[in-house]
């Protein structure tokens, strides 16, 4: 594909065009049901119009996002886990913004590669695949190997990302606006600061050495970063050979391996609660390879998120004290937090809301419970997903802006153990939790 759209004014063109698109159809399909109540005396019942509306509607954003990679895409794939912030159609067609990304094309990658590493790729790498093996939001992914037959990643971004990011930002806070109420500056600022770094390819490199040092164990693998043949733009890393999860699924392997790799991929969760380290923040299936000596291989170090400690202490509470069914202390956290309000206008709903999150933050916990958990359970499953679908009853920003990447985190865990149906052992991170809690204790609540 040749037609990339990397200055502001062809990138504001279509996201103009498919905000005013989506307008028209929305305004259409109110007015006409405004025509309908009025001629049959009462309020019409639009519930199957609307979800085909929300269905088109989402299926443009795709399309149109799709062609401009880079913010926009990145922004359809965040909100394709579920935040409860989007109707469901939403969630459901933006989750294939994971997968659905064209490559650019071969003179592109060529150019890119002698502009940021002073050489054409045959004549740096030993061997360099002009086909991408993989196509993401910011950029793309081709084998290559060294003289020595070392097996690379060189992953390239696409033309200008960095440079369109606030521009892409404001623009997709337009559309979203729709969906949303309340202030939502704060939120989309948070993604323009992760956005940032994610398109910093020698920031990403840091955070492999990083996670190479805490992380390349008997357990887990991650890449090694070549800085020599890295840029900003350009980030060689080494090939990790593994098979992502639906590629694992397809061979029908017994339940003791789907639970060894469920497990790993829960220990890797939650040894990452270790004080003032980042966490990576970018829980999808892409992001994960079960390796052949059974180990877990985590790539993609582009989203790498460090929580405030403040918010980090009170994030970490909330399994305890759901854990002990506290509705007063609950509720108490949920203000620390900004989940509810002291002083809400409608107090009513405010204890709807309050009620709705208790819930669904009980049945969030309720892997914790025992010292074994099965992901499989189709009763758990259920709970879940039924929570996630009536999420979107509010659709209004509530709480730090901060519960963007670790709800992302832990919602895209429970989502990766669901398909994989593992069970996991569940004691030990309660422990490492509560360890962490107590550490912290005296500086949050005798300080």
């Amino acid at each position: 594909m040749s037609d990339f759209p990397s200055s502001k004014f062809e990138r504001g063109k279509i996201f103009a065009k498919t905000g005013i698109d989506i307008g028209k159809n929305y305004a259409k399909h109110y007015l006409k049901k405004s025509m309908r109540s009025k001629e049959e005396g009462k309020e019409s019942d639009d519930g199957e119009e609307l979800s085909k509306l929300h269905g088109e509607s989402a299926q443009k954003i795709l399309e149109e996002f799709s062609k401009l990679r880079g913010t926009a895409l990145k922004i359809a794939q965040s909100l394709s886990m579920d935040q409860g912030l989007l109707p469901e159609e939403y969630s459901k067609i933006l989750t294939q913004a994971q997968y659905q990304v064209p490559p650019i094309n071969k003179a592109l990658v060529r150019s890119i590669i002698k502009r940021e590493l002073g050489n054409y790729p045959e004549k740096i790498f030993g061997n360099f695949e002009a086909e991408a093996f993989a196509a993401a939001s910011i950029g793309q992914v081709h084998r290559a190997w060294l003289e020595d037959g070392t097996p690379l990643a060189v992953k390239i971004q696409y033309p200008n990302v960095r440079d369109t990011i606030e521009s892409d930002l404001r623009m997709a806070k337009m559309i979203f606006k729709r969906f949303i109420k309340g202030d939502i500056d704060d939120y989309f600022q948070e993604v323009q600061d992760r956005l940032m770094e994610e398109t910093d390819y020698q920031h990403e490199g840091q955070q492999i050495d990083r996670f190479a040092r805490r992380f390349n164990t008997e357990q887990f693998v991650t890449p090694r970063w070549y800085q020599s043949y890295s840029t900003g733009k350009v980030l060689t890393m080494s090939y990790l050979e593994g098979k992502h999860i639906n590629e694992f699924l397809e061979q029908d392997p017994p339940q003791e391996k789907k639970n060894l790799f469920g497990q790993l991929m829960w220990d890797f969760f939650h040894a990452q609660i270790k004080q003032s380290d980042p966490i990576h923040a970018d829980a999808h299936p892409g992001n994960f390879l079960f390796m052949p000596d059974e180990r877990l291989g985590i790539i993609d170090f582009g989203c790498v998120k460090s929580f405030p400690r403040d918010f980090y202490y009170n994030y970490l509470k909330l399994l305890p004290t759901h854990l002990h069914h506290d509705p007063e202390d609950v509720k108490k956290l949920y203000l620390k937090l900004g989940i509810i309000r002291k002083d809400p206008g409608d107090s009513e709903k405010e204890q709807q809301f309050y009620e709705f999150c208790r819930n669904y933050a009980d049945a969030f916990a309720s892997p914790y419970q025992h010292d074994q958990f099965d992901f499989g359970d189709p009763d758990f499953k259920k709970r879940i997903n039924q929570y996630a679908r009536q999420m979107p009853i509010l659709r209004e920003t509530r709480g730090s802006r901060h519960f963007i990447y670790s709800t992302r985190v832990h919602l895209g865990l429970y989502h990766l153990l669901m398909k994989l149906e593992a069970t996991v052992n569940t004691k030990e991170s309660r422990r490492l939790a509560q360890q962490e809690i107590e550490s912290m204790r005296d500086e949050f609540e005798n300080g």
